[in-house]
């Protein structure tokens, strides 16, 4: 029987097969109860009750010892196995209340292809890699919710369209990100896993990054309506693109930091790029998008776009109207989304381009936000700007951005009474903006600085599509007067006042686009429409464009500032200028004999102003100054 047995337990192992008992059954060993003596001589070892050593060994006088040291290894082995798995179910109910208290997926979402337990075989090091690979977040999930099948009871009857097929399907990658209006650390905050952790960036120079952005640029953006974290360490642990936005910017404002500019980038760019396509977002990460889109002028306006995307996503265009409602916990979400509607209209100005998010109920509501408890100065900042660019909005509505579109005699009209608009808008607004412990008077004069650049985009449109040679009606002439002076108003502001002047390094690259417009119209009217009636005096405008010029080329900011661009750009063109008039001298003094010079000031290159001064007639003609280049790839 016994050889039986050991044939039958052979052919199973020949045939391969193994029966089907489970991890357990495999792992079972019997208790060893022989005595090594007993069994070197491969007799039978017998212990009387209650005796530790054998009758043989007794009777021999040998020492009786058991050699149970497998049976004792397989009996921990199953002790911390038991220990470990009730371990785990520990950590897993505290995962899956903190992603429930975070309003995030079920832990099964993030949970791998299950396997049986099976013993394990070894396997190669590609191997693994291919099966991480596809298990990766790269796959296309198509994955269930685990709650409930919607009735038809339960459901919305006017409800969007995929909310409809994702009640049909119940897949999560149709679902919009709905319940994460929150300040709860982003799936992409990991600590152990940032430019901080890994050693790109030291923490003391983090630390000071973020000391120049927390004190400074920070309160030009509104009171630091961006930013609203005390320390570095928690906005780490909020979001990693909040983190490294604001490390990018501060190193932008440092001279002699190119090398800690670029590292921040470019990890600033990576963590936009995996934002494109993550499901889940909080409000931290949308303003680290904003904050980039403020200053980084080579990704403002994809960023601006993005961020606009995903406050959609998470329904934020929503949260004014529940406020309205009285739910005062949409406070952040709503004040997000007024911050994303100012950042929209700044860069559909700068552009030249239509904005995203339109003047809804919750644009025309947005006195009432400043009824909520928890509103403060910065809000009363931000909503101004709210309340500025919905005024231009409704211009850009009714005259449209085409340049080749001249606007009608019968529309000087509708541009008196945006401009009676903007007057009670200054009025009303300026005096509720209060001196700031960081930025003196800044916010009190820049409202008056965004008052000027708004008259200046009203009134030139009088001058869209307009030659020198036309005739100007009365109304025309009267706007594009308006136009020069409101122009000429902005960049006296610039100039002049103290608290702008010393900040024209931090503003962000709407204000910088103020300054650009405004010189360039002034040089191309001066250059231009000289001749013509318009006021406009060419020495004034040429002594404010060379101050200008000093004044962003003076600035203590690294090289890759839009100031350096702006100030180098302007040079250049006011070089051309001064060669222009010199050659046009020549020309009057030597006669007309000289036709050579002429077939020359034709081919002069405007460099980066690529523009020819002598056919020129358009004066709002887009000039881009928001792409300064030479950013790292």
């Amino acid at each position: 029987m016994p050889a039986l047995k050991r044939q039958h337990a052979g052919s199973e192992a020949d045939d391969g097969r193994i029966p089907d008992r489970g991890v357990d059954s495999l792992l079972k060993v019997s208790k060893v109860r022989a005595c090594s003596e007993c069994k070197r001589q491969k007799i039978k070892c017998e212990m009387k009750t209650g005796e530790r050593s054998c009758t043989r060994c007794i009777k021999k006088g040998h020492r009786c010892v058991v050699n149970n040291e497998l049976h004792q290894l397989i009996e921990e082995s199953n002790e911390w196995k038991s220990c470990y798995v009730s371990q785990l179910e520990q950590v897993r109910a505290a995962v899956n209340d903190l992603l429930r208290r975070n309003e995030m997926p079920d832990l099964s979402s993030y949970a791998t292809h299950h396997r049986s337990p099976t013993i394990m075989e070894p396997r190669a090091p590609e191997a693994a890699a291919v099966i991480d690979h596809t298990n990766s977040s790269s796959a296309m999930g198509m994955t269930r919710e685990n709650s409930h099948e919607p009735t038809l009871e339960e459901s919305e009857l006017v409800a969007a369209p995929m909310r409809s097929l994702y009640e049909v399907t119940k897949l999560r990658n149709l679902r919009s990100n709905l319940n994460s209006v929150s300040n709860g650390g982003s799936p992409s905050s990991d600590l152990q896993q940032d430019l901080i952790s890994r050693g790109c960036v030291a923490l003391d120079e983090a630390e000071m990054l973020f000391s120049v952005y927390s004190l400074t640029i920070n309160q030009f953006l509104w009171g630091g309506i961006a930013m609203v974290h005390p320390d570095l360490e928690s906005v780490r642990r909020s979001s990693s693109l909040l983190a490294t936005a604001i490390l990018a910017v501060a190193a932008l404002h440092i001279p002699n930091k190119t090398d800690l500019l670029n590292t921040c980038y470019k990890e600033f760019v990576s963590l936009v790029s995996q934002s494109t396509v993550n499901r889940y977002h909080t409000l931290d990460d949308i303003r680290g998008l904003t904050i980039g889109a403020f200053w980084l002028s080579d990704l403002s306006w994809k960023l601006s776009g993005l961020a606009v995307s995903i406050a959609t996503e998470m329904s934020l265009h929503q949260c004014v109207r529940k406020m309205l409602k009285g739910d005062m916990s949409q406070y952040q979400g709503a004040q997000v989304w007024y911050l994303l509607y100012v950042l929209d209209h700044q860069f559909c100005t700068a552009y030249g381009r239509p904005p995203i998010i339109r003047e809804d109920v919750a644009i025309r509501n947005f006195k009432t936000f400043l009824e909520c408890p928890e509103s403060s100065q910065r809000d009363i900042r931000l909503i101004a700007q709210v309340a500025l660019f919905a005024i231009l909005s409704r211009a850009y509505d009714l005259f449209g951005s085409d340049t080749d579109q001249e606007i009608l005699e019968d529309s000087f009209v509708r541009i008196r009474e945006f401009n009676v608009e903007l007057d009670r808008w200054r009025l009303h607004w300026q005096p509720q903006h209060l001196v700031s412990p960081y930025v003196g008077s800044y916010p009190s004069k820049g409202v008056s600085l965004h008052y000027h650049f708004a008259k200046f985009q009203i009134n030139s449109l009088s001058l869209r599509s307009i030659t020198p040679s036309a005739k100007l009606s009365t109304d025309r002439k009267e706007a594009a007067d308006m136009a020069i002076s409101s122009a000429i108003a902005t960049l006296n502001m610039v100039l002049e006042e103290p608290d702008i002047c010393n900040s024209i390094v931090g503003v962000n690259l709407y204000t910088h686009a103020m300054v650009a417009f405004s010189t360039v119209f002034l040089l191309k009217i001066a250059w231009n429409w000289k001749e013509t009636s318009l006021n406009v005096d060419q020495a004034q405008v040429y002594n404010m464009v060379e101050r200008i010029i000093t004044l962003m080329s003076g600035v203590s900011a690294s090289e890759k500032h839009i100031t350096f661009h702006i100030a180098n750009g302007l040079r250049r063109m006011m070089t051309h200028l001064r060669v222009r008039e010199c050659k046009q001298i020549e020309i009057q003094t030597d006669g007309p004999e000289d036709k050579a010079l002429d077939k020359e000031m034709s081919s002069i290159d405007f460099g980066i102003f690529d523009e020819n001064w002598h056919d020129f007639a358009n004066v709002m003609d887009v000039f881009d100054f928001l792409q300064p280049g030479y950013w790292p790839s």
